[in-house]
């Protein structure tokens, strides 16, 4: 069982939640000390794993007959098969981050209340999100809702507006990106998504044109984090004129991810620590 829930909580992409948290963490901290206060290492914990399983069981639970011609859930990912354990496991996830709201200041409760709902109605009826093209890429900006809500837990403040919206383009991007390679299977199976809307080549624009205004929107609070950012749209520029297989490309991006968000943390550590 316990190797069944790893399995299903995706650890590749353990960090696409926990990694903002750890950003949100670094640029809210006033002194050292905040990093490693209760409420910080829990939301850390709770993005690493629980989130994870919350998000992720949803997703298969009402993705189990779509999943059964999808290539991607052959080794890597988990097909759901009835097993009672999973809903309880993501309810038994949820509470816990329901549990947030009493010991988080109330700045916090927007980006929890809202990572909750949007991680749950992507999947599930009746809103079911990633059924409608555009709204699927719109609703997954979900991913930068814990860093927004762990800046909020420490500063006791609202995290910059340009960096919530950067930062809610780059997730955009990412999640259309993911979706590249489940665009026939999703055809098959009657799914419509952006990717299935607009087929490989203008999805992989979408998501440049998504990469390329986060860019700008962090330039404008930091020059050097939006000439980070900027390497998302020319990896995609990379990926066209050398013919990678994006659906090998895919498998590359938590180590991306993880590179450029350790970046942005140390600048944010770097300051606390100047501070």
């Amino acid at each position: 069982m316990i190797r069944s829930f790893l399995t299903l909580s995706r650890p590749r992409f353990w960090l696409y939640l926990a990694g903002p948290v750890l950003v949100g963490l670094a640029y809210g901290a006033s002194t050292v000390g905040d990093l490693l206060s209760p409420v910080s290492v829990a939301l850390f914990v709770y993005f690493l794993f629980p989130a994870n399983v919350f998000l992720y069981g949803i997703n298969d639970v009402f993705d189990a007959d779509v999943d059964e011609e999808n290539p991607k859930k052959e080794g890597r990912e988990s097909r759901y098969r009835g097993d009672r354990a999973v809903p309880v496991a993501v309810a038994v996830c949820a509470a816990l981050g329901v549990g947030f709201l009493f010991v988080t200041p109330s700045a916090a409760w927007p980006w929890l209340v809202g990572f909750l709902l949007l991680g749950a109605e992507y999947s599930a009826p009746p809103l079911r999100f990633k059924t409608t093209p555009f709204i699927d890429s719109l609703s997954n900006g979900l991913y930068v809702l814990p860093g927004a809500a762990a800046y909020a837990a420490l500063a006791g403040s609202q995290p910059p507006l340009l960096a919530v919206v950067g930062g809610w383009l780059w997730a955009m991007g990412m999640h259309t990106f993911s979706a590249i390679p489940d665009i026939e299977p999703d055809r098959r199976a009657g799914i419509r998504t952006t990717a299935t809307a607009l087929g490989e080549s203008r999805t992989l624009a979408y998501c440049a044109v998504c990469w390329l205004l986060a860019a700008g929107l962090f330039a404008l609070l930091d020059v050097r984090a939006g000439l980070l950012l900027l390497a998302y749209p020319l990896l995609v520029v990379a990926w066209v004129t050398r013919d990678v297989d994006i659906a090998r490309a895919y498998w590359w991006y938590p180590a991306i991810n993880t590179a450029v968000g350790a970046v942005l943390t140390v600048g944010g550590l770097w300051g606390v620590v100047r501070g």
